[in-house]
């Protein structure tokens, strides 16, 4: 009975492989997001049915009664938590707001690397009986495990933090903190290499203390403004994490996973370096946060403030118009009022598309997620290096709740702590309105000059009452 579950168990693990392929293939678009969310949703269920099967079978088929203990025991625990943490997850899933996803995301990248530590210890602890050349595989498999898994977790902890405004989003800048990075890493190397000679306890603890401090170090030396980064690279770094757990636990499913997510958090981390201009290298070295100056503000003069019916009349007038929205639209949960507000304006015959930064928000795609759920019409949600060429052509566009990713000085402030990175070009526009609380530097903490601009004028308040009051303008 064992031998015919771990025959079914291997098989469905290819299924839960595929459709996880097939999830991250869907994923990639709008119009398939949907299906590849089902599709991992299918392969994941697939897969926790075909390892409570294998433990059951284990229970079932034991032929002395101490081993069938020990696996009945094993398969209620199992079922246990398998219950809790679903019924956790559901509970979390149900409540989270969509401000919310960024750190909640972070949050349970740091449990797969809590996971891979523990499955770890439990490697070392556990005795194989092998030998020879197995045994030195198995035992940096457990170093490297540990490792990997350590640094993910307090660095998620850390990005948590971050994100839910219970740290100061500023980098962290000790002195010497590329010295003390690398020289982590060469005492990870020399370590491991001990290890493998010499597999003592006490170098285990050495090495799961050296990385849960790397961990923290690395995220917290990066700024506010690149989190969306760290966190795509934490996604990365967790996928390694469950791979290194799926070799010592002799789990190919648990192995094709992690890989997929690795390297897939790793792709998508290096598309958004590039769209940041950073070095894909300093994210991994935790090195490229720049904490903005404080000596005071620079005076770029006065800002022109606009209201609800003036805003409405210039829309009216307009011919084409281009929305660029980030993380305060977010928290005003203002994404129905501005597909209601695009709707409107479509109906008068005006040209209505959405402009999307890389990094808007806190997390990579949160704006394009905000957006479908209110039902936006994918085909005029546009990427930046899709809409930045036509902004010179545009009318009107609408900054609602962005501010660092439509900063003129990344482009023309060589000094800027963002300088270099790439932005929406929203200053070429004929006319720009600015939804905003106040003044207040963005999460970068930089001073953002568009505000002053001749063309920018700022609409200050609550997103979703501004674009309600907007609606109610245009309908008279």
């Amino acid at each position: 009975m064992i031998a015919v579950a771990g025959q079914v168990a291997g098989a469905a693990y290819i299924v839960a492989a595929l459709l996880f392929v097939l999830s991250l293939a869907g994923l990639s678009r709008h119009e398939t997001s949907r299906r590849g969310v089902t599709y991992g949703i299918v392969g994941m269920a697939i897969a926790l049915i075909a390892t409570v099967g294998v433990v059951a079978a284990g229970a079932w088929g034991s032929s002395t009664g101490s081993a069938n203990a020990g696996a009945t025991t094993g398969l209620v625990l199992l079922v246990a938590a398998v219950v809790i943490g679903a019924a956790i997850g559901l509970w979390r899933a149900r409540i989270v707001e969509m401000t919310g996803m960024p750190e909640l995301i972070a949050l349970l990248h740091s449990f797969v690397g809590l996971a891979a530590v523990l499955v770890g210890w439990n490697g070392a602890l556990y005795d194989t009986g092998l030998e020879g050349a197995l045994a030195d595989i198995h035992h940096a498999e457990v170093f490297i495990g540990v490792f990997i898994g350590a640094v993910t977790f307090t660095g998620s902890i850390v990005a948590f933090l971050k994100l839910s405004a219970r740290m100061s989003s500023k980098p962290l800048v000790l002195p010497g903190k590329n010295a003390l990075n690398v020289g982590a890493l060469v005492a990870f190397v020399a370590l491991t290499v001990w290890y493998v000679i010499t597999p003592e306890l006490w170098l285990l603890v050495v090495v799961t203390l050296l990385a849960l401090a790397l961990g923290w170090h690395l995220v917290a030396s990066i700024g506010g403004g690149d989190m969306p980064v760290v966190v795509s690279m934490l996604n990365s770094y967790s996928g390694w994490a469950a791979a290194a757990a799926g070799f010592l636990l002799n789990n190919d499913l648990l192995i094709v996973t992690g890989a997929l997510v690795g390297s897939s958090g790793a792709y998508l981390s290096y598309i958004m370096c590039k769209a940041m201009n950073r070095s894909f290298l300093s994210v991994i070295a935790g090195g490229f946060g720049i904490e903005a100056p404080t000596g005071g503000e620079e005076e770029y003069g006065e800002h022109r403030e606009i209201d609800a019916e003036a805003a409405a009349d210039m829309l009216a007038g307009a011919s084409t118009v281009v929305i660029t929205p980030g993380y305060g639209m977010a928290v005003a949960q203002a994404q129905h009022g501005v597909a209601d507000l695009v709707a409107r304006l479509r109906e008068r015959g005006v040209d209505v598309r959405f402009g999307i930064h890389p990094v808007a928000g806190r997390l990579p795609g949160h704006m394009n997620v905000l957006l479908a759920e209110a039902k936006v019409p994918y085909d005029i949600v546009l990427e930046m290096d899709e809409i930045n060429d036509d902004l010179a052509q545009t009318d009107v566009v609408l900054v609602i709740g962005a501010n660092d990713t439509v900063n003129p000085a990344a482009a023309e402030d060589p000094g800027s702590p963002i300088a270099g990175m790439p932005v929406i070009r929203a200053w070429e526009a004929a006319n720009v309105i600015v939804f905003k609380r106040s003044m207040a530097s963005g999460y970068a903490g930089v001073q953002n000059p568009l505000f002053y601009r001749e063309n920018a004028q700022m609409l200050f308040g609550d997103a979703k009452e501004k674009v309600e009051e907007i609606l109610f303008q245009l309908s008279r």
